[in-house]
């Protein structure tokens, strides 16, 4: 969209945001690097006067990851006509494709049979993949509300957004008690990671209030089925429909039921995600099954643990954030990494002992003081490999060994940060 000339808005704000960090210019190389390379790369208007976004070097677009990757360009909605309409039409592309399925989490650019075709689920030719995670349809809404509060634009809440809705709320409360789901998802794999056990249902649960995730935001399984971050998501979400229905929309019996919903899942949060760590502290687990077992962990992906005041549910002066953010930050967490060059949390997706950058960025994002995230900045130029881009993980002993070459979604958190540095706050979106 933008491989010729950018728009004046584009190049005014970037070299604002070089003059504020003129004392730091390798962080300006990875920050000038990446706002372009989203930009000019990864974003694609359609005819249909919506908006594709490829996440990276993979040729297709995640719900969440673009999401994340369009993101920081909220800052400019109200300043560019041409960032505001690619921001519209992603979130209308959103909604339509979640119309079509609301349990795929990633799609292709059109109707061409790409992706997991063979997975045993109810595949479609424009969907990539079919790995139902809650947090796909939290960032749709996300994306919306966050636009209409940087905008005051209320167009986008059309048919399309309606329908969309619906089919979320629909699938939410379909899944708090996933047997009387019709979801289901194998693959012919040796990683058993991207297939779910027990015919495709996955890991037996105990209803509870809480609604069924198959995947992580990983892309990887989970072992048992309530997965906390991204219910702490809907909470969060359906706080922000429940506005929309009411304040906007005027449909009181919808944003009752929202209301409702959201109450639910709170409450089962309450009752059924607070667990001990090894010090007897109360913790948030990262799984839970409604039957007493409990996964003490965190994932470099987000939704996590770690990113839950960024996404709006609780506060980082919370004590039991605090307890939980210092217990996944530790050795107690199995995907919390020391080594020579850093320290972070990895995933299940990537190899033992591979820090994602996508760590570092949320702990910055996340900290009280300035120092620290300067600190997570600096870290994140340090392990680049000298690439002045990004990647998904990298080897906690040395950096040149890492996963993906060109991985749009860390870049931007990267630009988020920085901006946060210098004091830049979405409307709707503070911590």
């Amino acid at each position: 969209m933008f491989n010729e000339t950018l728009p004046r808005t584009i190049v005014d704000f970037m070299e604002e945001i070089n003059e504020l960090a003129e004392e730091k210019p390798e962080w300006l190389e990875i920050f000038n690097n990446s706002f372009l390379d989203t930009l000019q790369n990864t974003v694609k208007p359609l005819t249909d006067n919506t908006t594709f976004v490829l996440t990276g070097d993979i040729p297709a677009m995640w719900l969440r990851d673009s999401t994340a990757q369009i993101r920081p360009y909220l800052f400019l909605a109200n300043k560019s006509p041409e960032i505001k309409q690619l921001i519209k039409g992603l979130i209308e592309r959103h909604f339509l494709l979640i119309k079509l399925d609301p349990y795929a989490n990633a799609f292709n650019e059109s109707a061409n049979g790409a992706g997991h075709q063979d997975d045993d689920t109810e595949m479609q030719a424009i969907i990539w993949e079919r790995k139902y995670e809650i947090d796909s349809l939290c960032y749709a809404v996300q994306l919306a509300y966050l636009y209409f509060k940087e905008t005051g634009d209320h167009s986008i809440f059309n048919k399309t957004f309606d329908e969309g809705v619906e089919q979320i709320l629909k699938v939410w409360k379909t899944e708090q008690n996933h047997e009387h789901s019709s979801y289901h998802f194998q693959r012919d794999t040796w990683r058993e990671e991207d297939t779910l056990v027990n015919d495709g249902k996955g890991s037996p649960i105990k209803e509870t209030g809480l609604t069924w995730s198959g995947f992580r935001p990983s892309d990887d399984r989970c072992i048992y089925h309530y997965l906390v971050p991204s219910n702490m998501f809907a909470v969060v979400v359906l706080g922000y429909l429940e506005e929309i229905y009411e304040s906007y929309l005027e449909d009181d019996s919808k944003s009752h039921n929202i209301k409702l919903l959201k109450s639910q899942i709170d409450q089962a949060l309450k009752e059924h995600a607070i667990i001990e760590n090894k010090q007897g502290e109360s913790v948030f687990a990262y799984e839970v099954d409604g039957k007493g077992n409990a996964l003490i962990m965190d994932d470099a992906n987000i939704p996590n643990l770690l990113s839950a005041p960024y996404l709006g549910y609780g506060n980082i002066k919370d004590d039991i954030y605090q307890t939980t953010r210092k217990t996944i930050l530790s050795s107690e967490n199995p995907y919390y990494y020391e080594g020579e060059y850093a320290s972070g949390v990895g995933s299940s997706h990537t190899p033992e002992e591979y820090i994602w950058h996508m760590s570092l960025a949320m702990i910055g994002l996340t900290s009280k003081t300035k120092e620290e995230k300067a600190q997570m900045l600096d870290l994140m130029v340090e392990t680049d490999a000298n690439k002045k881009t990004l990647h998904e993980g990298f080897h906690k002993d040395n950096p040149e060994e890492y996963t993906r070459e060109w991985f749009s979604w860390p870049n931007m958190l990267f630009c988020e940060l920085m901006l946060d540095y210098f004091d830049f706050k979405l409307k709707g979106a503070e911590i």
